[in-house]
């Protein structure tokens, strides 16, 4: 068994102008939370066999490789160290997707999958992980918007303080 979740933001601006921010694979800790950096380590830069390490701090890396690129619209990147999956998944997956929500915006989802080893306690467990690991995915996304839209790293402080005046 597996879990996917998703989240889906409107950026304020046109998916031509998106998708060359999206394609650019060295930039994840700008939006990702609790990222501090982004390797590029294949010579190949985007497209299917394209690679990156993302760390949460100097030592601690996950290694991220696009096993689908769709031109213009979005990517499937594998999460694993070397040949193996990136503990604890048995596989895991993230896929981000911009198609058009009007001329001047892009509609983007984030969206990760993943399977635990374990059989049925694994089973269990990824049940339990969904809510933690979409709240994950939501912040993604909006760190995705609000880094398209302004340029700046996004941080923990600017998410609250955009999900406050937003409501959410």
């Amino acid at each position: 068994m597996s879990q996917e979740v998703s989240s889906t933001v409107i950026i304020a601006m046109p998916r031509e102008q998106a998708w060359e921010k999206l394609r650019d694979l060295s930039v994840a800790h700008h939006y990702v939370p609790g990222l501090v950096d982004t390797r590029i380590v294949t010579e190949q830069r985007e497209g299917v066999g394209a690679s990156r390490y993302v760390y949460r701090s100097a030592n601690s890396y996950i290694q991220e490789t696009v096993t689908e690129w769709t031109q213009g619209h979005g990517f499937i990147i594998k999460l694993h160290k070397g040949d193996k999956p990136a503990p604890p998944f048995k596989e895991a997956w993230f896929r981000y997707q911009i198609d058009d929500a009007s001329p001047a915006q892009t509609r983007f989802t984030a969206s990760m999958g993943f399977t635990l080893p374990w059989g049925a306690l694994g089973a269990w467990l990824e049940k339990r992980m969904t809510g933690f690991v979409d709240k994950t995915i939501a912040d993604v996304a909006l760190g995705m918007k609000l880094y398209y839209e302004s340029g700046e790293p996004v941080s923990d402080a600017a998410r609250k303080a955009h999900k406050a005046s937003a409501g959410a």
